[in-house]
Formats: C-alpha cells, sequence, structure tokens
C-alpha cells in the first residue's frame, strides 16, 4: 500500500485529494481539491484546536436550523463574509456604462403583480411617498422595450412584507412593470429606511463577537430581465446614509448611490431618477 494512504499532518492534503475516484467530474475535481487544500491550510496555519473546531461546528449546526422557507441563515453567512458580493463581481464583470451589479438578498418573493406605469407599490400608506423614474437602455444607449422590471423594499419600519406576515399587506411595496418602446420605467413607492439583517442567530452573534453592526444602508431593489439581455440584480442606495460605507453585506457601490430629491410635484414627497444599462446576451 502506497504511503499516501495514510493520513499525517505533513500530507493531509494529498492523502484526502488522493481518494476522489477516476470518474469524477473535472471541475468538481478541481474545486474540492482547492477547497481541501485552503482549508487544510487555514487550519493548520492557525493551529485550530479541537475546541474551537467543536464550536464551529455547533456555529454550522445552529445556523442550518435557523433555515427555512422565509429565512436562509446560510446567504446571510455568505453574505456578511463578504462571499455573496465575490462570487457576483466574478460573475459578472460588465463593460463601463453597464450597470453595475449587487447581493440579491433574501426577501425576493416571485409572482409579485404586474402593474402600470405609474402605480404606487406601497399598499400600507406608510413612510414618505417617492416616485422612481428612468429608463433601460442598451450600452449605445438605445430604449430597451419589454424590459421585465421587478422591484422591492422594505417599508418605513425598515421590514420586508414577508417578515411581518399579517402585519403588512401581501406584495407591500413590491411590484413587477414592464417599459414601452421608450425604455421608460415610473412608480410611486416609499423611500427606503436602513434596516438590520436579522441578528437573532449565529450569524448576528458572529458581527457581536467581530464589532461588527447588522446594518444595511437603505435601498430598493431591482431585478432587471429581458430575453435578449443578462440579467441585473441591482439596488439604488439613498445618497447620505450612515451606513453607506459600512453596509453588513458590502452590496454598496459608487454607481449605485443616488440623490433622493425633495419632490416638485404634488404627488409624492421624494423623487430618484436613475437609467439601468443592459447588455447583450452572448450569442449561443
Amino acid at each position: 500500500m502506497s504511503r499516501i494512504d495514510y493520513f499525517t499532518e505533513a500530507n493531509s492534503v494529498e492523502a484526502v485529494n488522493a481518494r476522489m475516484g477516476e470518474d469524477t467530474d473535472p471541475r468538481l475535481r478541481e474545486v474540492m481539491a482547492s477547497l481541501v487544500r485552503y482549508l487544510h491550510g487555514f487550519i493548520k496555519e492557525v493551529g485550530l484546536t479541537q475546541e474551537e473546531w467543536e464550536v464551529a461546528i455547533d456555529f454550522l449546526t445552529r445556523t442550518g436550523q435557523l433555515c427555512d422557507n422565509e429565512r436562509q441563515e446560510f446567504i446571510l453567512l455568505s453574505d456578511t463574509l463578504g462571499v455573496s458580493m465575490l462570487v457576483d463581481a466574478l460573475a459578472h464583470r460588465r463593460p463601463a456604462g453597464a450597470t453595475e451589479n449587487t447581493v440579491f438578498g433574501p426577501f425576493h418573493v416571485d409572482g409579485a403583480p404586474e402593474l402600470p406605469m405609474g402605480s404606487c407599490i406601497s399598499l400600507d400608506g406608510k413612510g414618505e411617498s417617492c416616485r422612481y423614474s428612468g429608463r433601460v437602455l442598451d450600452l449605445e444607449g438605445r430604449p430597451i422595450a419589454g424590459a421585465r422590471i421587478d422591484v422591492w423594499s422594505d417599508n418605513s419600519d425598515g421590514f420586508y412584507d414577508v417578515q411581518q406576515p399579517g402585519r403588512q399587506p401581501t406584495w407591500n411595496n413590491r411590484g413587477v412593470f414592464v417599459t414601452g418602446p421608450d425604455g421608460r420605467y415610473d412608480f410611486v413607492g416609499i423611500k427606503p429606511v436602513s434596516y438590520p439583517i436579522p441578528d437573532d442567530g449565529p450569524v448576528g452573534n458572529m458581527l457581536t463577537r467581530l464589532g461588527r453592526h447588522p446594518w444595511r444602508p437603505a435601498h430598493m431593489h431591482f431585478l432587471l430581465t429581458h430575453p435578449d439581455y443578462e440579467r441585473i440584480v441591482t439596488h439604488l442606495f439613498v445618497a447620505g446614509d450612515d451606513y453607506l460605507a459600512s453596509d453588513a453585506v458590502f452590496g454598496v457601490k459608487a454607481s449605485l448611490i443616488v440623490a433622493y430629491r425633495r419632490a416638485n410635484q404634488s404627488d409624492t414627497e421624494w423623487e430618484a431618477t436613475a437609467d439601468f444599462v443592459m447588455i447583450a446576451q452572448p450569442p449561443h
């Protein structure tokens, strides 16, 4: 039997990776071999103790136990460690001028109602009203018709409707709009407020132990899709928010910070204007 079959501290990486079968998918082999190499390197570098490893196992166990259809603690863990934003950055390297992506977040809900342009998505009537408007364009500045714009935000208390079932109306501060030939969108929501990510679980405890806060700066979510263009997942952040430089999930990008201005017209208190630039799907 080869000596590599016997696990030692010195050859731990080689011993584990050598056990993969010959028919293992090549990409899976690449990913797992690298994971083992870095994981073992981390454990050796910090000299992880048995007690510390047991704490880590307990942390991961409790993280999984909090996951259900309405809460995903592992997404929060990924977000707060910057992993979600890094994976997103690698997947969406866009040319200059195209709208930048940011984190999707755990509060999107499929099936929000499609509404006529100009509709109000604030169903509880609370908060400071804000008109959102702009255009959906391609890289050459031409309007895109048929772009589907899915939007959602927290309410004036900093909670999404799915966090307060029975207390907020279903689909509160959510809606879907489809652009016409001019590529324009227009709807009324509220000026969003800063809010903390759920911090009553193991991720919140981790942030506290690290001297970090759980707050996200105020933002409106946008999901833009079109059969001929790459999907955009992004936010419009409120300029001047106290948490822009310390977003708990690292989602802020300078190009996504927008001036929410006092409205000149009487039907809303605020207005936010932004264009979105989509890039064409690569040919198949």
